[in-house]
């Protein structure tokens, strides 16, 4: 499956023929409560990410919350 993550190419990553947004981002090691993502153009609810299928072709935006001041 070849998919783009931020603008690369994560397929080594994404070695299977199934994975949903957060079983891709477990494998990335980041962290699941502070991501947003964004799928093909559309943002993907938190709630929805455990059911979303990453599919061959997707593009993924995913932004880490950082908090601070």
């Amino acid at each position: 499956m070849r998919v783009l993550l931020n603008g690369e190419p994560v397929a080594a990553v994404v070695d299977v023929d199934r994975c949903t947004v957060d079983e891709l981002l477990t494998r990335l090691e980041l962290p699941l409560d502070r991501v947003a993502v964004e799928r093909n153009g559309v943002v993907v609810l938190r709630g929805a990410r455990p059911s979303t299928d990453v599919e061959d072709g997707d593009v993924l935006e995913v932004v880490t919350l950082v908090g601070g001041g």
